[in-house]
């Protein structure tokens, strides 16, 4: 299996796209040949950093990656939920109708027959089924799709109003959905009874809003050809800027400081994501990592964390060279 673009990246799955496109960056920069010539350690993680922005380094390529991963995780929590629909043997179908940005809704349309797959364990089922007092169908449900939306921190606290384009499976406008599960054909849906079908909606964000919230839009998910959609999940993402992250719900911000101020102590002085100039006593002996809580300095007034991390200058002066040789020499 390709390794996890998140976990080569080293961002969070709940990170705005904006984050991941800052640390692809930062990262390439670090490992590129050019700065790194004759390494073969540095250049076989430069392929992989590009390997990794090039599966979730835009929203259309990120949302495909998102998208067959939960189908992946479906046929691995319950084998082949997909096995049957229309007497096939399962697995990943190609054709069909396109989803855009090359993932194949038809995936997910065998999960409209609920159930029916024509296998031995499944005929003993109806057979005990068919036994036993007729009871009412169960009501079938279109799927429900997963999206998410980046906003800004201000956006959050303000509510804002985003235009969203979304992608889902509609009743054919040709066959009405009738040509599902039936003798007839419909050249138009190739009698799925659905067709993927692409519009722009406005999703409204609440005030206050939360980074990892989620909405629910009420059937906006999948349409089915004989039930009820299903409804469409938004997960809210909020971009915490440059020098920031969201780590399980928390805001972290990384404090740059000198090698001298964390061997010595001393202060330095930051902005918090409310705007607000704070300063920050470093203690002798901080170590890069370590990591302190500001309440009331987050986003919203919540906890804010800091995290040291070295400043690394550009240039080095002639005195401060020298300076560090004579670091060197002493052992340090």
């Amino acid at each position: 299996m390709a390794d996890d673009p998140y976990r080569v990246l080293g961002v969070q799955k709940d990170a705005t796209d904006a984050e991941i496109k800052r640390t692809y960056r930062k990262l390439a920069r670090q490992h590129h040949p050019d700065r790194n010539p004759d390494d073969a350690a540095a250049e076989e993680r430069f392929k992989a950093i590009q390997a990794a922005y090039d599966q979730i380094g835009t929203a259309a390529a990120r949302k495909e990656y998102d998208q067959q991963r939960r189908m992946e995780e479906m046929f691995a929590r319950g084998g082949n939920p997909f096995s049957g629909f229309g007497g096939g043997g399962g697995g990943f179908r190609s054709g069909g109708f396109s989803g855009g940005q090359g993932f194949d809704f038809s995936d997910i349309f065998s999960q409209f027959m609920g159930g029916m797959g024509g296998t031995e364990q499944q005929f003993q089922q109806q057979n005990r089924q068919q036994r036993r007092p007729p009871q009412s169908p169960p009501l079938r449900r279109g799927p429900d799709i997963e999206a998410g939306i980046d906003i800004t921190l201000e956006q959050a606290l303000s509510g804002t109003k985003i235009e969203f384009g979304h992608r889902r499976l509609r009743i054919c406008e040709s066959c009405e959905g009738k040509s599902f599960n039936s003798p007839k054909t419909c050249a138009k849906c190739s009698g799925k009874g659905v067709e993927s079908r692409s519009s722009t909606i406005t999703v409204s964000i609440p005030s206050g809003a939360q980074h990892g919230q989620q909405l629910r839009l009420k059937k906006m998910g999948h349409e089915h050809p004989q039930g009820e959609a299903g409804d469409l999940l938004i997960t809210i993402r909020l971009d915490a800027e440059e020098g920031r992250r969201w780590e399980g719900g928390r805001l972290i911000q990384e404090v740059p400081v000198t090698y001298s101020t964390l061997m010595l102590g001393g202060a330095v002085r930051i902005r918090t994501p409310a705007g607000k100039r704070v300063q920050i006593e470093v203690v002798e002996g901080t170590r890069i990592g370590d990591r302190r809580r500001l309440g009331g300095h987050g986003h919203d007034g919540g906890p804010l964390d800091i995290e040291f991390i070295l400043a690394e200058p550009e240039k080095v002066s002639k005195e401060q060279k020298e300076a560090l040789d004579r670091l060197k020499e002493s052992g340090l």
